[in-house]
Parts: structure tokens; sequence; C-alpha cells
């Protein structure tokens, strides 16, 4: 009987869309899609036991213009609107604070009512609308969630669930994410990772790649001085003069590429591997739904998974290994955050005066429990936007959070080497599913109640093990 009713459960979502609603207190409602659901029971029927995404599927990909495309694509587009909502709670959960809700987050992907009939354009770019008579139009006001169906390879052997895609196209959508820039949270481009390498990351790439960069430094952040007096905030794309004269660069190393093309592609290659460290941009699901059981799975594209390797390191002896390492990682990030802040803040014009006064209001924030609006009059700041500039807890979170992951991964891998079970440098694949399960880790260890503490407002309870590390640290200075 529970079995069924998590079928239905699972079913329903293909023809229930998670939409905004406006008179809810969550900010978002689920609809019953009457078309939908009567295609999907009509599927249902047909195809008894079969995979019925695997259905729709076979339907909306093709390039006919029909009606039951269209309805297909309907039922996808309830489904995947269902991930796109759990990408903005996580963002909220991990980031938001007194910054923003997951409420604030859903106009800028939860679009779809589910009222049209859409379908892809023969070029594989142009949403257009269907009406009654089977004749499409372009649509002037596109859909995310038909964006992310237009995205989805799903019958690439190295794709991954659509509602993993879902969830990670969700937080990599550009609008989300120049909402999140005016909090901090920015997405860096591969000129920008580029620009930007740090000493541990090249250590990670081959010899032929530590070429690339170094060419690619000796041009591209030479002209970036010149661009950032002019007033260019943004690492535009390298010019066609830049990639000629780093081919020259290379040519005398006795590397050679036939073309800047080639080069190009070659460093868009090191900037695939360079954002494994960006945490922000890969955070996603490692499991998937399988819709006739209604349970979740490890995803099958990913290589060996992290949890098998557990078992290789006993189990238990593991997770010892990984509570201790993290404790020193958690120390170490700590410590580098507020030396990297203090030193900021101690050469910024605008805030250099109230670099002093940093550790102190911490202190009354972790130690006393005070709101920012009662800790500005007691540093002097005019304001609570003032203080929350320069404290901005949440902002620190995320740079130790961040900081956090580096390190452990670094210790993991380095236990992984010991034990044979990677190379030095890993594969890309391989540190991107480590470091994602690292996260996963860390998150259930310390940063998920740290981050439920900062949004818990007035009369918060400062207990967890992150506000404890924190003000050991902030009582050192």
């Amino acid at each position: 009987m529970r079995n069924n009713a998590v079928a239905m459960e699972v079913s329903s979502k293909y023809w229930k869309i998670c939409r905004i609603g406006l008179s809810s207190k969550k900010g978002y409602e689920y609809q019953t899609v009457p078309l939908a659901q009567a295609f999907w029971q009509q599927q249902a029927i047909a195809s008894q036991k079969a995979n019925l995404q695997a259905t729709l599927n076979a339907y909306f990909y093709t390039r006919d213009a029909t009606k039951n495309r269209a309805i297909a694509g309907l039922c996808l587009r309830c489904y995947v609107s269902y991930p796109i909502l759990k990408a903005c709670q996580m963002l909220d959960n991990l980031f938001g604070g007194t910054n923003f809700t997951y409420q604030d987050l859903l106009p800028f992907v939860l679009n779809d009512d589910g009222k049209s009939l859409r379908i892809i354009d023969k070029d594989g770019k142009t949403q257009l609308v269907l009406n009654n008579q089977e004749v499409t139009a372009p649509s002037t006001y596109p859909l995310f969630t038909l964006e992310i169906l237009r995205t989805y390879k799903p019958n690439s052997p190295s794709s991954m669930s659509l509602e993993n895609w879902a969830y990670l196209q969700t937080k990599q959508n550009k609008e989300l994410k120049n909402f999140l820039s005016e909090f901090g949270f920015k997405h860096l481009s591969d000129w920008a990772l580029l620009n930007k390498v740090r000493a541990k990351q090249l250590e990670r790439l081959s010899d032929r790649d530590r070429h690339l960069i170094t060419a690619f430094h000796a041009v591209y952040r030479r002209d970036r001085l010149g661009q950032r007096q002019k007033g260019i905030k943004k690492c535009p794309d390298p010019s066609e003069s830049q990639l000629q004269e780093m081919r020259t660069c290379l040519q005398e190393q006795k590397i050679v590429f036939n073309s800047t093309g080639e080069l190009l592609k070659f460093l868009k290659q090191i900037a695939i591997q360079l954002r494994q460290y960006d945490i922000w941009s890969y955070r996603e699901s490692l499991e998937t739904y399988d819709p006739e059981t209604g349970n979740y799975s490890p995803r099958a594209d990913l290589p060996k998974d992290f949890s098998n390797e557990a078992d290789e390191l006993e189990g238990r002896e593991l997770l010892i290994f990984l509570q201790d390492s993290l404790k020193i990682a958690l120390d170490s990030a700590i410590a580098q955050a507020l030396n990297t802040q203090v030193e900021n803040l101690t050469k910024s014009k605008n805030y250099a005066i109230f670099a002093p006064q940093f550790i102190p209001g911490l202190r009354l924030y972790y130690g006393q429990g005070m709101s920012l609006a009662e800790i500005a009059p007691q540093l002097g700041m005019s304001n609570w936007d003032r203080a929350r500039r320069i404290l901005n807890p949440g902002d620190l979170l995320q740079k130790i959070r961040m900081l956090t992951v580096q390190q452990l991964l670094d210790t993991i891998l380095e236990k992984a080497k010991e034990m044979g079970l990677t190379k030095i440098p890993p594969e890309p694949d391989y540190l991107k599913t480590v470091s994602e399960q690292i996260e996963v880790f860390i998150d259930r260890e310390i940063f998920q109640e740290a981050a439920a503490e900062i949004r818990a407002g007035k009369n918060r309870s400062l207990d967890s093990l992150y506000a404890k590390k924190l003000l050991s640290h902030l009582d050192k200075y």
C-alpha cells in the first residue's frame, strides 16, 4: 500500500507543477495541470512498467511540431519545477540568512505556470508556443523550465539525471547569479578563474597546462591592469591578438597549437579543472530518483563513489579520520578568513577606519548574541547597513566554508594517494565527485547548523561548533 502511495507521489510530479503562489506564505503552490495528468495516465496504461520518463523524452526530443510532443514537454516541465524549488531553498539554507530568502529567488527561475504548450524549434534554441490549431509562434516570454529541457541531453551516456540537471542549471541561472552577486556571491568566468589561479591549483595541473597558464598570465594579466584602470571590471574574452601572442610564447616552450581556436579550447578545458574549486558552481545532487520505485539511488554517470572508498578505509576509521581532519581544516580556514578580512578592510579606502572594529564586532555578534542593529552604535557605525557591510557574518561563513572544503579536499586526496586510490593530479571527474561528497559531509557536520543560527534573528542561540570555534579564534586577537 505504501509503495503505491510513493509511486503516486512520484508520478504526480509529472502533472502537478510547482509555481509562484502569491497568496501562499511559502511563496509557491502546487497546481494540477489536467492536460499533463491525462497524458501521463494514458502513457502509464500503454507502457505499463516501462520507464515513463524515457517515454516522455522520446516524445519531446523529436523534431516534430505535434501536440503530443508539447504535452510530453508539459509533463517534463512539471517535473523539473520541483528541483528548481529545491535549489532555491538550498541556496537560502546555505547563504540566505539576513540577506535574502528562497522566496526572493523564485521569480528568477520559477516562471512557468503550466498553462501554455511549448516546444523547441528545429534550430535547437528557440522556444515556440503551440496554439489549438498546432500552429507555432516564437515565444515572447521564455520559460526557464523549457530552457532546462532544451539543454538536457537525455541520450548521452555521460548525462546526469533530469532532476540533477535541473538542480544544477538553477544554480547557474544567469539572472539568479546576478541577484546573488549583490550579496557577495560571485560566479567567476573562465577568464577570471584563469587570471586568479592559485598556487594550490597550479600544483594539480600537468606541466603542459602550467605552461599554458604562464603564457595566459604573461599576456592576459598584463592587459587586465590597463583594463582596470579604464574601469573595465569584468574579464572579457581574450582577443585574437592576445591568443596569437600566447601561441608565440608557447612555441618558445615547444608547445605548438595549430590555431588560436585550438588554444582557446585548451584554455577552457583548464578552466573546467579549476572550477572544481568553485564550490558555488558545482554543488549538485549525487543521487537520482527512480520513477518506478520512488527511491533514490547513486548517479550512474559518476565515477567510483566516495562511499565505496569508505569501505576500503574500514568505514569507521575513515569517519574518525574525516572528523579529525575536518576540525583541523575548520581551524585553519577560520584563521585564514579572519586574517584576510582584517587585511582587506585595512587596505580599503572606504572601510579602513572600521578595520579595528571587525574583531570586536564579531565578538559581540557571536559572544553576546547581539544583532547588527544593536552592534552598530556600540562600534560608532551610523546604521545597521554599515555594520552588515563590515561584519557580514553570512559572507564570512561562506568564505570559511569554501576554505574548509579546499583544505579538507587536499587532506583527503593525499590520503587517497597514499592508499593508491587515485593519482595526483586526480582526474577531473574524480576530483569533482570527492569535492561534492566533502560538501555534503561538512554541511551536515557544521555549516547547516551555523547558517541556521544566522537566520534565526533575535534571541539566537549560538552554540554550534562553528560559533564556538570562531569565538575561540576571536579571543586570540
